[in-house]
C-alpha cells in the first residue's frame, strides 16, 4: 500500500488516472504572469486609442468647418472670413466686400452651425436610444419625435405660417408626439422596453396618417410642394436670429444631459436587473435619458426637416473605432455626426444647380450601409 507521502509525491507527477503529468516549468508561470500583467494594462490602452480617435475627430471637425467657409458659387479666402469674424469684435480695416459679409452671415456660417447642431444631436440621439432600448436598429425617430414634428409642420405650412412658426410648430408636435408614447407605455403591462417602443410605433403610424391627410387637402400649387420639400430635410433655412437661437437651447440641455449620464448609459445595456444591483433605478434613468434625447431630437428635426439615417449608422460606426464603452462612444458619435452632416450638407449644395435634400444623400449613404451591417453580421 502507498502512505499519504506516496500518495502526494504520485499526485505531484501524475493525474488521479495514473497518468503522469508534466511538471510546471519556471517559464510557464512567468509567462501566465505576463499576460496577466498585459490583461490589466489593455483597457487602459484602449482608452488611450478611443481618446487619441477622439482628439483626431475634433481635429478633422474643425478642418472640415475651415474648408466649408470657402466652398460654395462665391468662393471666400481663409483669412477674409477669420478677418469677418474679427472684425465683429474688433476694429478692422474693411478688405471684403458687403455682398461676401451678407453672404458669409447670412448664408454660410448659419449653415454650418446648423448642420453641426443637427448633425451632433441627432447621432448622440442615435447612440442614446441604442443603449437604452438595447435595440441596434433604433434611431431618433423610434419614439415619434419626427413624425410628430412632420405634422407638425405640415400643420403650420397648411395654416400660412411662417419660417420660424413652422419650426415652433414642429418642435412642439414631436414633444407631443414622445409624451404620448410615454403616457401609453406607463398604462400598458409587460415588458417596459418592448412596450415603450411599440408605443412609439403606433403614435408613429397616427401621426404619419395625419401628414398624409394634409397633404392630400394641401394647395398643390404652394402648400403640397412646400409640405414635401420640408419632409426631405433641408438646411437651406438656417438663420442666425430665429430658428438657430431657438434650438440652441434646448439642444444645449439635451447633449449637456446626454454627456453627463453617458457612462450610466453603459449600464442600461445591460439590463434592469443588472442596474438595480448596482443601486441604479433603471426606470428612473431610462426616462432621462429619453426625455434629453427627444428634446435633442425635437429641437433638430423642427429646423432641420426629416434627415434620417444619421442617428443610425454614425453611432455603429463609431462603435467600430471606439468600442462600445460609452463613455468614449458618445462623444465620438457627437463629433462623427456634426462632420458627417457638413460633408453631405457640403455635396448637396454644390453637386448640382438645384440643390439636392440633405435627407436624400443621407437615404443614399445609410441605405448600403445598413446593409452592410447585416451581411456582416451574418458572417460573424
Amino acid at each position: 500500500m502507498i502512505g499519504e507521502e506516496g500518495a502526494s509525491d504520485a499526485s505531484s507527477v501524475g493525474g488521479a488516472d495514473g497518468v503522469p503529468r508534466r511538471a510546471a516549468e519556471p517559464g510557464s508561470h512567468r509567462k501566465k504572469r505576463d499576460d496577466r500583467d498585459c490583461a490589466c494594462l489593455a483597457p487602459s490602452a484602449v482608452e488611450r486609442r478611443a481618446n487619441y480617435i477622439i482628439i483626431g475627430l475634433a481635429v478633422f471637425m474643425v478642418v472640415a468647418v475651415g474648408v466649408s467657409l470657402m466652398l460654395g458659387r462665391y468662393p471666400i479666402a481663409p483669412d477674409e472670413a477669420v478677418r469677418m469674424l474679427l472684425g465683429k469684435v474688433f476694429p478692422l480695416d474693411q478688405t471684403w466686400t458687403a455682398q461676401q459679409e451678407t453672404l458669409f452671415f447670412n448664408v454660410r456660417l448659419p449653415r454650418i452651425m446648423l448642420a453641426l447642431m443637427v448633425g451632433c444631436c441627432l447621432s448622440a440621439a442615435g447612440a442614446a436610444f441604442q443603449g437604452t432600448f438595447q435595440n441596434p436598429l433604433a434611431s431618433p425617430d423610434i419614439l415619434g419625435a419626427s413624425q410628430g414634428a412632420a405634422f407638425g409642420a405640415a400643420v403650420a405650412i397648411l395654416a400660412g405660417s411662417g419660417a420660424f412658426a413652422v419650426s415652433l410648430s414642429a418642435f412642439g408636435f414631436s414633444l407631443v408626439a414622445v409624451l404620448l408614447v410615454l403616457l401609453v407605455s406607463g398604462r400598458a403591462k409587460g415588458n417596459r422596453v418592448l412596450v415603450t417602443v411599440l408605443a412609439g410605433v403606433m403614435i408613429s403610424m397616427l401621426f404619419q396618417a395625419g401628414v398624409s391627410f394634409t397633404k392630400l387637402v394641401a394647395d398643390p400649387t404652394d402648400d403640397l410642394p412646400a409640405i414635401t420639400y420640408w419632409l426631405m430635410g433641408s438646411l437651406t433655412g438656417a438663420k442666425l436670429d430665429t430658428n438657430l437661437l431657438m434650438t440652441s437651447v434646448p439642444m444645449a440641455i439635451g447633449l449637456a444631459v446626454l454627456f453627463a449620464l453617458r457612462w450610466r448609459i453603459n449600464i442600461l445595456t445591460m439590463g434592469d436587473d443588472e442596474a438595480a444591483t448596482m443601486g441604479i433605478d433603471a426606470r428612473r434613468l431610462r426616462l432621462v435619458v429619453i426625455l434629453a434625447a427627444t428634446l435633442v431630437t425635437a429641437a433638430s428635426v423642427s429646423v432641420s426637416g426629416m434627415i434620417g439615417w444619421v442617428g443610425l449608422i454614425i453611432p455603429h460606426l463609431c462603435r467600430m473605432v471606439v468600442g462600445a464603452n460609452y463613455r468614449k462612444l458618445m462623444p465620438a458619435s457627437m463629433l462623427m455626426g456634426a462632420s458627417f452632416l457638413l460633408i453631405v450638407d457640403n455635396i448637396s449644395r454644390l453637386a448640382t444647380t438645384a440643390e439636392i435634400p440633405v435627407g436624400i444623400l443621407t437615404a443614399f449613404v445609410g441605405a448600403p450601409f445598413f446593409l452592410y451591417l447585416i451581411t456582416r453580421k451574418k458572417q460573424q
